[in-house]
């Protein structure tokens, strides 16, 4: 049997990503997005006010691909429910540094939607 068009369609594969964003100081922020790019852009050019706007949470420091939403919200959750020494180790065994992950993302900062 063919598949139509609009079942294709309805199973087009997704992509979401649980991050944490930090500032200089060390405030981390735990989010989700189903556009990471967009979504750290946003934060490090002032786009969203709120929490990582008033505390300058504007470094990529870890993220982790999920193809299924129910399971990105789960962890972010999950993270969010961390004593901050489990959330410092788990960005450490991939980034020991707390690099910016996103540094050379934008040369040219134009909005990537």
């Amino acid at each position: 049997m063919e598949e139509s068009l609009d079942s294709s369609i309805m199973r087009k594969e997704h992509s979401y990503s649980v991050y944490i964003m930090a500032s200089i100081s060390g405030v981390l922020y735990i989010g989700v997005t189903n556009n990471l790019l967009k979504r750290v852009y946003e934060h490090k050019n002032h786009v969203l006010k709120g929490f990582t706007d008033r505390y300058l949470c504007h470094k990529l420091v870890h993220f982790e691909k999920y193809t299924n939403i129910s399971d990105a919200i789960s962890r972010e959750k999950q993270l969010k429910r961390l004593r901050r020494e489990k959330k410092e180790k788990l960005i450490c065994e991939n980034n020991p540094q707390w690099n910016d992950l996103a540094s050379t993302w934008f040369g040219d900062v134009r909005d990537p939607s």
